[in-house]
């Protein structure tokens, strides 16, 4: 079961025993271990992991974690093959980080290994290319936590906004986001973005078999079909702050319709992730 709480600076949301055996709010009892405060007027009990799949991002990584909250309970690194310090790096931002070695390709399957491994309720998708903003995390938490199955992020609802979409990528994410909403009954502002948040027992609902950046589509379009309850988060998204995206407009925004079409047809049957072996590497795991 799920607790949501106030966290009031200074206060244990549980009734703690007074030394009469009463219970009592203490003014200055610590929160327990199995509370994580997520703000000043928030206090959960999910562990919430946070899955980064990255291939030679250690520049970008620090930017990256610095944004993350200190209450999240893991971070599951997903190195791509990585020939620069992007593990090292990340390990050095979060020691307690579970580093996951990519046997395949993509990212979509390298977010299929990060899913597999990781052990919290709640798991957080995050680029590494410090387009996002971590301390958006609370907004996505705080939808799951009340009562969504899925939040997801969008750059196109009040609150949201985009740095680092040409015109053509606009016009194609609107184009197929409407083609989506109309043949799977969503109501999507946003199609091609991949910051979500849901919990991990969603994993049972869809079935994701898509290696590259049509993940996140597929995604949305099987939580649809599985009738998942969704939020949408507002969410702004940054520029990529160094190297270059291995994202290709046109390629790309063909593999996504190809997935709306197949899914459209049939596709494959809703019975949980691929659970790929995973191998993870040596330190936290």
């Amino acid at each position: 079961m799920t607790f949501l709480q106030p966290a009031v600076p200074g206060r244990n949301p549980l009734p703690a025993p007074s030394a009469h055996g009463s219970p009592e709010h203490s003014a200055t009892a610590r929160i327990p271990d199995a509370y994580r405060r997520i703000s000043s007027h928030l206090a959960i009990t999910p562990p919430v992991s946070v899955v980064i799949p990255a291939m030679n991002e250690a520049e970008n990584l620090p930017y990256v974690f610095r944004t993350l909250p200190a209450w999240i309970h893991e971070v599951v690194l997903v190195d791509g093959n990585s020939t620069d310090r992007t593990v090292e790096v990340a390990r050095e931002l979060w020691p307690e980080v579970k580093v996951v070695r990519q046997r395949g390709r993509g990212k979509g399957d390298a977010l299929i290994a990060g899913f597999a491994a990781c052990t919290g309720e709640i798991i957080v998708m995050v680029d590494a290319d410090g387009s996002a903003d971590g301390s958006e995390i609370v907004s996505y938490v705080s939808a799951l936590v009340s009562g969504a199955d899925f939040a997801k992020g969008s750059r196109f609802a009040n609150g949201g906004g985009t740095d680092d979409m040409t015109p053509v990528r606009k016009l194609g994410n609107r184009v197929l986001c409407a083609v989506v909403n109309a043949k799977f009954g969503a109501r999507y502002t946003d199609l091609c973005y991949g910051y979500n948040a849901f919990w991990r027992r969603c994993l049972d609902r869809i079935d994701l078999d898509c290696t590259g950046f049509e993940v996140e589509t597929l995604m949305n379009i099987q939580v649809a079909k599985a009738g998942l309850r969704v939020q949408e988060i507002p969410s702004h998204e940054y520029l990529r702050i160094h190297g270059a995206s291995n994202l290709r407009a046109v390629r790309d925004g063909l593999r996504v319709l190809r997935v709306i079409l197949r899914e459209r047809s049939g596709g494959t049957r809703a019975r949980g992730v691929r659970r790929p072996s995973v191998t993870p590497l040596g330190g936290a795991s």
